[in-house]
């Protein structure tokens, strides 16, 4: 089994009693690493998955759940932690209550869940396990995690190495090939490993289709919300003004914000405000919408042509780069716009300081591909600035021109 960057860190958490929360995307591996956990806790542990009816009903009560573990050899009075690993808790809203009185009443007890709907888990959790979880996202594979499933080791050699490297017109070796790859099916690892990669997003969203949406969503409102995803595949990148989409896809605006809302709170989308340092008119001007995989999004406009036959490829590497911050644990990630329409492409809002970064899909830059970057720093006293491109890598005053490999930032 190829490991994911999250199992050790998820089993950092084991020798606290605190509940662990993995959250993310359907396909994405959560099942599989909370598996992981599990054989290697061994012994003093249960695994329930409740997509099975049979399971849920050993967790749908306090004193059910009690018994179910006493069964499977937990101990009232043991002192050594008896572990619990519940999948695709999300399902059931009185879990989020179980859990808690679990937590409350037995400090022996520690318990990892897994569920992949953001909007419902929030708000079952948010109040009832305030102060008793700790909350992880499991996303599509990263650059380098795909380097792994690919088991290229020429290609994993050199990512290792690629921060060493400083100046221009700089080759990029096997490592290119690879990202052109992963721009064209992402990195779901299911598409990763299969030959039939068309096929593999197919059920990917078909299951997305009847696990999620149908949750959300009647029947005969998926037609509308799948005309919206299309639209958003389209505009994949840009701005996206809710009355124009409401247009084109035969919706109500209201409606348009609904599904955009769901979309983004099932991990198919990321929704980009522009960075104000009034926050107030982040929340009213137009954002930016990206898929949070680019395989999925290519899906869905049915377009797997080399990158070399596309005219979006720079929009596919600015959203690579987006994806790459994002599993980097970059939360607050915005864009930047002047009156002049100058742009930045991705501000990291640390609100104490803010961090520009530009992409360009390019082995060599021009003046002009600066100037948003410079615009920001003068503004904003900026002390860092960062330019991904595809061959430069060195440090040119406040500006670190980064290869797509070496993002860390």
């Amino acid at each position: 089994m190829i490991k994911r960057k999250l199992f050790d860190k998820i089993l950092k958490e084991k020798d606290n009693n605190k509940i662990v929360i993995i959250l993310g995307p359907r396909q994405v591996g959560k099942t599989t690493i909370l598996k992981e956990a599990f054989d290697k806790i061994g012994k003093n542990s249960l695994f329930l998955d409740l997509d099975i009816l049979e399971n849920f009903e050993k967790a749908s009560s306090y004193s059910k759940l009690i018994t179910t573990l006493k069964l499977n050899g937990y101990q009232e009075e043991q002192k050594e932690l008896f572990y619990l690993f519940l999948d695709e808790f999300q399902r059931y809203e009185d879990l989020s209550i179980i859990m808690k009185n679990v937590y409350d009443n037995n400090k022996n007890i520690k318990i990892y869940a897994s569920g992949s709907s953001s909007l419902k888990i929030m708000e079952q959790v948010q109040e009832s396990l305030a102060g008793r979880k700790k909350i992880f996202h499991l996303y599509p594979l990263d650059f380098e995690e795909f380097l792994w499933f690919k088991n290229n080791n020429e290609a994993i050699s050199q990512f290792n190495n690629i921060s060493k490297l400083d100046g221009e017109e700089l080759d990029l070796g096997r490592l290119r090939e690879l990202l052109e790859e992963y721009l064209i099916y992402g990195g779901y690892p299911e598409v990763v490993l299969s030959d039939n990669k068309k096929e593999a997003l197919r059920s990917i969203f078909d299951l997305y289709v009847k696990k999620e949406l149908v949750n959300y969503l009647k029947l005969e409102k998926l037609l509308g919300i799948k005309n919206l995803i299309e639209y958003l595949a389209i505009n994949h990148g840009q701005k996206i003004k809710y009355e124009e989409a409401a247009e084109r896809c035969t919706l109500k605006q209201y409606e348009v914000k609904e599904y955009i809302e769901i979309l983004k709170e099932t991990f198919l989308i990321r929704i980009v405000r522009p960075f104000f340092t009034n926050k107030n008119k982040e929340l009213i001007k137009i954002p930016k919408i990206y898929f949070l995989d680019n395989g999925v999004r290519n899906y869905f406009i049915n377009n797997f042509n080399s990158i070399k036959k596309r005219a979006d490829s720079g929009f596919l590497f600015e959203s690579f780069v987006l994806q790459e911050l994002i599993k980097s644990e970059h939360e607050s990630i915005k864009f930047w716009q002047d009156k002049n329409l100058h742009e930045v492409d991705f501000i990291i809002d640390l609100i104490s300081k803010q961090i520009p970064v530009e992409v360009k899909f390019k082995d060599r830059l021009k003046q002009d591909d600066l100037i948003g970057l410079r615009l920001f720093e003068e503004e904003y006293k900026a002390n860092k600035a960062y330019l991904v491109n595809l061959g430069i890598q060195k440090v040119r005053g406040r500006i670190n021109f980064k290869l797509p490999f070496n993002i860390r930032v």
